[in-house]
């Protein structure tokens, strides 16, 4: 009994953290999501160069370099394309 109310307290403390993990990026329905072809477009259009481009919850994630050449990890909304949150 212990040990299971142990485990929920530890879950529940770090569910917090885990929804600061992925940011929102939109709650429309994916049928008015933009194509990843012309969000990968969009994105390059913008100055990035993708290494990888994955749906992370409700946003379009891309791993790759920036205009400088910089590493870049950037969300962006998947309906309008704009920039969510930048990372490291």
């Amino acid at each position: 009994m212990t040990l299971k109310l142990i485990a929920a307290l530890g879950f529940l403390s770090l569910t917090p953290a885990l929804a600061l993990a992925s940011p929102s990026g939109t709650r429309e329905p994916k049928s008015k999501w933009m194509p990843e072809a012309a969000m990968k477009a969009k994105v390059e259009a913008m100055g990035y160069t993708v290494k990888t481009f994955e749906v992370t919850g409700n946003c379009y994630e891309i791993y790759g370099k920036d205009k400088k050449g910089e590493r870049a990890e950037v969300y962006f909304n998947p309906v309008s394309g704009e920039i969510v949150q930048k990372g490291d």
